[in-house]
């Protein structure tokens, strides 16, 4: 990503060590000021308070702006800053701005930004933009461009930088120190320098650090690490994301089928992927399909239409259950008590199933339930079930109790509880396994479908303890 690389925009240094919260602060003071400039016509003044700003602050007080204002405000900047800006803002922000644009002002801001970011941005952009754009880029970027779009998306390949330096391993130390100085404008990174033979293959990897601490007549071939961490165009971004977090790299080398070197994918990069899967399944636990455009930024009308799937399944859900009830309105005229303790069996149940899936699918994506085992994962949350049905059980049965004095009822209640919390944990537990095994994602399907089996079986079980015990 290009606010990795401090070649191609003179970064603003701060003078002194902000503490984020105000730091924060800060950023919400230049955003009102901002709009406050321009909503005077103040344009100079605004310019004037844009110098000291880092890019990404800059970006967030644009995107914080009226959408007439956003281009406004892009357009006071530099070049070169408006290039680090526009690579930092949303993805719905950078597309409006695009509209509003002159076609010159398109190609400087394009042409310029880093290859990885825009294969981001023209995978947002409607496909007519995008063939607009490509043809106005410069035939070199043009090609770069070309080759990350024809990877699949979520990729290795899609995410990577081609910008980086690949050094023969006969060059001495004092010959790739210079050849840094010439290259580093158009690289992306320098702190990774990569050895390639004739045919392009990785064959090592030099840090910056071992460069600058060998002696100058050292070759490359004696000080390359030849044990190399790579990984392949088609990986999945996430797996990218796990190799440089599993070894602390800043990048990581990506190569092709024939283990030719093709580009590098910068930790930056990984940051952005990170936050947006974890975003991604945070939103799919609470049944809300996301896309990942900016939630807050998106129309009512789509924020409707990406939560109303699952709202409908869960309203069928409770027909079910409501169904289910209604079955047994022989026993409820004889006992209608059982009615009142419904809610806390099926509301209690899904908690537990919702604590088990959480848990499992977080396990899920970090890899760390993978050594153990569906079984074993699914054997644990029934122990941890029974265990919270055993004690929350209790506390229920007591309280019954002393809701309307009858002992046999408030076994019922107890007992199903503890017969609830242990279908809860297996269900929690198990279906995101079962849902992978069927390629769809367990963080989206797990939750309806978890809901789905507390309430409906849920409701049966207390039902039919509720008979045993009381004997009707």
């Amino acid at each position: 990503m290009g606010s990795l690389s401090n070649q191609k925009v003179n970064q603003k240094e701060p003078v002194t060590a902000i503490p984020s919260n105000t730091r924060k602060e800060l950023r919400q003071l230049v955003c009102n000021q901002l709009a406050l400039l321009l909503e005077q016509g103040n344009l100079e003044g605004a310019k004037s308070l844009l110098v000291p700003v880092q890019p990404v602050d800059i970006a967030e007080a644009i995107e914080g702006l009226p959408q007439s204002m956003q281009v406004i405000a892009f357009r006071l900047l530099v070049k070169e800053e408006a290039i680090a800006v526009y690579e930092q803002l949303d993805s719905m922000v950078q597309q409006s701005l695009i509209e509003q644009f002159k076609q010159q002002e398109v190609r400087d801001i394009v042409d310029e930004m880093s290859p990885d970011d825009r294969a981001r941005l023209f995978d947002e952009l409607p496909a007519k933009v995008v063939r607009r754009l490509l043809e106005q880029l410069s035939p070199e970027e043009r090609q770069t461009t070309a080759l990350l779009l024809g990877y699949e998306e979520y990729t290795a390949g899609r995410i990577m930088t081609p910008e980086y330096i690949s050094l023969k391993e006969s060059l001495t130390v004092a010959q790739t120190l210079e050849r840094i100085r010439t290259l580093a404008t158009a690289s992306e990174i320098v702190y990774y320098l990569y050895v390639t033979d004739a045919f392009r293959h990785l064959v090592g990897i030099v840090s910056l650090r071992d460069l600058v601490l060998s002696s100058p007549e050292v070759t490359l071939g004696e000080i390359m690490a030849k044990e190399i961490v790579s990984v392949n165009t088609n990986d999945d971004q996430e797996d990218v994301a796990r190799v440089i977090q599993r070894y602390d790299l800043l990048a990581v080398p990506v190569v092709d089928k024939e283990q030719r070197l093709v580009g590098v994918v910068t930790v930056d990069d990984v940051i952005d992927i990170l936050q947006q899967e974890a975003t991604e399944d945070i939103y799919a636990l609470g049944g809300v399909q996301s896309d990942g455009d900016n939630y807050f930024q998106t129309s009512l009308i789509t924020v409707a239409r990406k939560r109303v799937m699952w709202l409908l399944i869960l309203l069928l859900t409770n027909t079910v259950t409501g169904t289910i009830i209604k079955s047994q309105v022989g026993l409820l005229e004889q006992m209608a008590i059982l009615t009142a303790f419904i809610p806390l069996l099926t509301g209690t149940g899904g908690n537990v199933g919702a604590q088990s899936s959480t848990v499992v699918i977080r396990g899920l994506n970090t890899e760390d339930i993978m050594d153990l085992g569906a079984g074993q994962v699914i054997l644990r949350e029934l122990m941890a079930g029974a265990l919270l049905g055993l004690a929350l059980g209790a506390l229920a049965t007591v309280w019954a109790y002393g809701l309307q004095g009858n002992w046999l009822v408030s076994m019922s209640v107890g007992i199903s509880l503890v017969a609830i919390a242990i279908l809860a944990s297996v269900a929690g537990s198990a279906l995101p396994f079962v849902f992978r095994s069927f390629g769809l994602d367990p963080a989206l399907m797990s939750a309806p479908f978890i809901t789905t089996a507390v309430d409906v079986i849920g409701v049966l079980i207390y039902f039919s303890i509720a008979r045993l015990i009381l004997g009707l």
